[in-house]
């Protein structure tokens, strides 16, 4: 997979910045907003608040997984 197209996050539980994000699963909030959960190379959670078009490009480029319909 291509690093420079995969989703990174903040890590709460390391305090890194732009750690890459596995197995992302992208889920939409309730008042439309999109969300990226998974995890770091670590296995620690994390969550990061997408806009609509990097989540959906996300999914098009195969670097998460779809968490709604």
């Amino acid at each position: 997979m291509d690093r420079s197209k995969m989703l990174t996050a903040y890590c709460l539980k390391t305090k890194e910045k732009n750690v890459p994000m596995e197995n992302a699963v992208i889920t939409r909030t309730a008042k439309g907003g999109y969300i990226a959960q998974g995890f770091d190379s670590n296995g620690n959670k994390m969550t990061s608040i997408l806009g609509e078009a990097k989540a959906l490009q996300a999914v098009k480029d195969g670097v998460a997984k779809k968490g709604w319909e």
